[in-house]
C-alpha cells in the first residue's frame, strides 16, 4: 500500500516538473521567464468567450469621436504588436468608469470615462497599449498558472475538464483585471506592471506616440482621481511613484524607437472632454505643460514631483 503510494506520488512530482518545465516561456519585448501551464489557444478562447459575455453587459457609446479615436489608435498598436494571430477588436462603452481592458485574443475594450483624462491620441495610446501589453504577455494566463502550480498537476488539468464555461469565463475576467460585475478584481502584481509599461511604452513608440506622453498621463489620472474612491483602472493598475520613476528610466529606449517609427503622430488628435461621460472638471491644465522626466533631469532626484503622493487601491 505505502510502496502503490509513494509509486503515485512519485508520478505526481514528475508530472508537475515535466509541466513546470514545459511551460517556461519567456514574454514578447522585455524576455522575462515565466511559468504558463495553459495552452495559448485555450487562454484565447477563454477570453473570446468572456469578451462575447461582456458584451451583453455593457451599452456601447454613441460618441462617433471616441469610436473614431479607439478603432484608430487601436489598429496602430496592433500593427505594432505583430500578433495577426489575434482577432483583434475595439470598442468603447459608454460608462462613466475610469476604465480599460484587454482580453486574450486581442479584444480591447475602453470606457468614455477614461478618455477626458486621456486628452489626446498618445494618452489613449499610454492606456491602449499598456492593456495589450497584459494580453501580450499573458500576465492573466501566468497568474492562474501560479495558481494551478500551488494545487498540483492534476488540479491543473481539471481545472479546464471540469469547470464549467461560465466558470471559466469569470477566471480569465478575473485574471485580466475586469471589473466586480464579473468577480473579484484581482490587482495586478508590481511586476506585472512594470512590464506592462515597458512592453505598452514600446508598442506606442512604435505604433508612433509620443512615448513622454505616458508620465504625463499618469499624472492627469492621479490628480483627476484624488480624493475619490480608486476606479477600476487603478484597482487593478497601482499608480505611485515607482512607475513613475521606471518609466522615465525607460523613456530614453521608447524614444529611440519613436524616431525610427515610419509615421509619427505625435500628440495625435485632442480629446474634447465637453462630450465625455464625464464631467470636464476631471481634467488639469497639465495635459498640455511639458514635464521633464526625473531620469533626465539634473535637478530632480526623486519622482515624487513626477506624480502625486500614492494612490491606496479598494
Amino acid at each position: 500500500m505505502k510502496r502503490a503510494f509513494r509509486a503515485r506520488n512519485s508520478l505526481v512530482v514528475a508530472a508537475m516538473l515535466l509541466a513546470v518545465a514545459g511551460g517556461c516561456r519567456t514574454t514578447p519585448i522585455t524576455g522575462r521567464k515565466q511559468l504558463l501551464l495553459i495552452p495559448e489557444q485555450q487562454e484565447i478562447s477563454m477570453g473570446l468567450a468572456a469578451f462575447a459575455e461582456t458584451k451583453t453587459n455593457e451599452p456601447l457609446s454613441t460618441n462617433p469621436q471616441y469610436l473614431a479615436l479607439v478603432t484608430r489608435v487601436g489598429q496602430r498598436i496592433a500593427q505594432a504588436a505583430d500578433r495577426p494571430d489575434y482577432q483583434w477588436e475595439f470598442r468603447v462603452v459608454a460608462s462613466a468608469e475610469q476604465n480599460a481592458y484587454c482580453l486574450p485574443g486581442g479584444k480591447v475594450t475602453v470606457h468614455e470615462g477614461i478618455l477626458p483624462v486621456c486628452a489626446n491620441e498618445a494618452g489613449l495610446a499610454v492606456v491602449m497599449s499598456h492593456e495589450v501589453a497584459h494580453a501580450l504577455a499573458r500576465h492573466g494566463g501566468e497568474r492562474m498558472s501560479h495558481s494551478m502550480a500551488v494545487e498540483g498537476v492534476k488540479h491543473a488539468v481539471d481545472y479546464f475538464t471540469k469547470e464549467t464555461e461560465q466558470r471559466q469565463r469569470e477566471l480569465i475576467l478575473q485574471a485580466y483585471g475586469v471589473g466586480t460585475k464579473y468577480g473579484v478584481v484581482l490587482p495586478y502584481s508590481r511586476k506585472h506592471e512594470t512590464e506592462a509599461d515597458h512592453m505598452g511604452l514600446t508598442l506606442l513608440a512604435k505604433a508612433g506616440y509620443d512615448p513622454t506622453e505616458a508620465p504625463r498621463f499618469w499624472q492627469r489620472f492621479g490628480k483627476a482621481t484624488q480624493g475619490a474612491d480608486p476606479p477600476e483602472f487603478l484597482s487593478t493598475h497601482p499608480s505611485d511613484e515607482h512607475r513613475a520613476q521606471n518609466l522615465a528610466q525607460l523613456l530614453p529606449e521608447a524614444q529611440s524607437l519613436y524616431a525610427q517609427a515610419t509615421e509619427k503622430h505625435g500628440l495625435g488628435e485632442m480629446i474634447d472632454p465637453a462630450s465625455a461621460a464625464v464631467p470636464a472638471s476631471s481634467m488639469t491644465s497639465s495635459s498640455t505643460q511639458p514635464i521633464v522626466p526625473p531620469a533626465l533631469s539634473p535637478t530632480t532626484t526623486s519622482a515624487s514631483a513626477w506624480l502625486p503622493p500614492p494612490f491606496v487601491s479598494r
